[in-house]
């Protein structure tokens, strides 16, 4: 890898004399579906039935495939239009609304992607018990123990290099496919239209909470569908890693197209194999509920198998995005210097070492208070949604002011995509609710950290007046949040 000469502006080590192997299509490729295919998919077949007809699922996942194009071929886009960010998600937000909002934007991604890979690792220890039972849920001492010996491999494969943890997660992410792949296949031969079709569209009028109506049984479809596709934008955190700039647009949408193709099919197939209902009280990973009705006994081992791989690769897939973002994050100066700096084989050392070292605090945590780790999952899962948001209304703000357009180019389609993709993204936070107000209890503490960091280098204008009103709004919010936690309004743990 070329050394980058922000490097040496903010002081940070590169390696020298070493080459790094880029990522080509296939791998960046295989990021994208290995983080986004990690426990989820597993569990769709009960998480979508629970409180959805056919007909709600069939509308549900119609909504998503055109927001999820639409982000992905924002990304796209954006990519082309403004090759010099490098970053991504957190660099289109900081290019488009400032510093704040970019530091915020990377203080909750980061935040969301090492706590997301605290409950991976919880996840692959419970699917083990399956065929260990001492494991049990996945956090007690001897899970806490395993799991805590899988991030540390984890971390000793990403410091050899991200091309080669990128070729590992390659490897798990064709397994993992192939294993949903017997599934569908599998689905297919058992799946019966009479099933499919029975009580298509539910009880369209809101009789009870057992059968709400229909515009909530495809609200709540998206709740389930928003966390799913969380990761469409891995090629674009690793921009800098790419051996072809042009291949991380390619990588994102045949990405999420792959990977809508198999959510598609999970769910729907599911649906003509067993009554919905049935589906509904289904044991989580349901995939393995849904298997063992057709083939036996055998079918419920070979899901949690498929759930093992899965994890693994989504695990070291977010470990990639987690140490990455403040890496890059801290070369652009806003995150301190110190998260940039490289190991020998030009990995990001220093955000990777306090990365897992926050990952093994929380496994710790696990095993002590659960409670308290489900808590913080609550607050910082929907903290990924805001720089969507931002990333679209990005694009929505080059195309429609014409910047780094030529003259007379044409931008109607782009302004359309990008409003699209602005009010999906807008959609998803109004889906997530609760967890949403939940997380601006992360993002007001990275309102203190932002403004000592920015004090720390001596900056004159810690924050611009539009600034401090988003901050004041913030701070509002999360104490309006803490209220409604007191009056039980708003559940911590879920």
């Amino acid at each position: 890898m070329s050394e980058h000469t922000s490097d040496n502006k903010h002081g940070l080590s590169a390696s020298e004399n070493i080459s790094e192997k880029k990522l080509g299509l296939s791998a960046l490729v295989a990021l994208v579906i290995g983080s986004m295919i990690g426990g989820g998919v597993f569990s769709l077949p009960q998480n979508m039935a629970y409180s959805a007809s056919t007909g709600a699922l069939l509308i549900g996942w119609g909504v998503t495939a055109v927001g999820m194009i639409c982000l992905a071929l924002i990304f796209q886009l954006l990519n082309r239009r403004r090759p010099d960010l490098e970053g991504g998600i957190y660099s289109y937000a900081r290019a488009g609304f400032g510093d704040f909002i970019g530091f915020q934007a990377a203080w909750g991604y980061w935040f969301s992607a090492w706590l997301g890979n605290v409950s991976y690792a919880v996840l692959m220890f419970s699917a083990l018990s399956f065929f260990f039972p001492v494991f049990g849920l996945g956090n007690n001492w001897q899970s806490i123990l395993g799991a805590s010996a899988m991030l540390w491999l984890v971390h000793t494969l990403v410091l050899k290099g991200v091309q080669e943890a990128a070729l590992i997660n390659t490897i798990l992410t064709v397994v993992k496919v192939l294993v949903l792949m017997v599934f569908i296949c599998a689905a297919v031969v058992a799946f019966r239209l009479d099933v499919f079709s029975s009580d298509f569209w539910g009880r369209l009028i809101q009789v009870d909470n057992q059968h709400p109506a229909l515009f909530e049984q495809v609200k709540s479809t998206m709740l389930v569908t928003t966390w799913v596709f969380i990761g469409i934008e891995g090629a674009t955190v690793v921009s800098t890693r790419a051996a072809r700039r042009n291949d991380i647009g390619k990588a994102t949408v045949l990405g999420l197209l792959g990977c809508l193709a198999i959510y598609l099919l999970v769910s729907l197939l599911s649906m003509g194999v067993l009554e919905q209902a049935a589906l509904g009280q289904l044991k989580n990973p349901s995939m393995a509920g849904v298997l063992e009705h057709i083939v036996g006994a055998w079918g419920a081992k070979f899901v949690a198998a498929g759930v093992i791989l899965s994890v693994a690769g989504a695990l070291l897939a977010w470990t990639l995005f987690a140490a990455e973002l403040p890496y890059v994050a801290a070369k652009d100066g806003m995150f301190p210097r110190f998260f940039g700096k490289t190991g020998v084989h030009n990995s990001p050392e220093t955000a990777l070492w306090v990365t897992n070292a926050l990952i093994q605090l929380f496994l710790l945590l696990t095993l002590f208070y659960s409670a308290g780790y489900q808590a913080l999952f609550s607050i910082a899962t929907a903290a990924i949604l805001p720089p969507y948001v931002f990333s679209a209304a990005y694009g929505l703000k080059l195309a429609w002011r014409g910047e780094s357009y030529q003259d007379g180019e044409p931008r109607g389609g782009d302004i359309i995509l990008a409003l699209i993709g602005t009010l999906y993204g807008i959609w998803l936070c109004y889906a997530a609710g609760g967890q949403m107000m939940l997380s601006s209890l992360l993002f007001v503490p990275g309102i203190a950290v932002y403004a000592w960091h920015k004090s720390s280098l001596g900056a004159p204008l810690l924050f611009k007046p539009f600034e401090i009103v988003i901050a004041v709004l913030l701070v509002l919010l999360a104490i309006l949040t803490l209220v409604m936690i007191a009056q039980g309004q708003i559940q911590l743990v879920s």
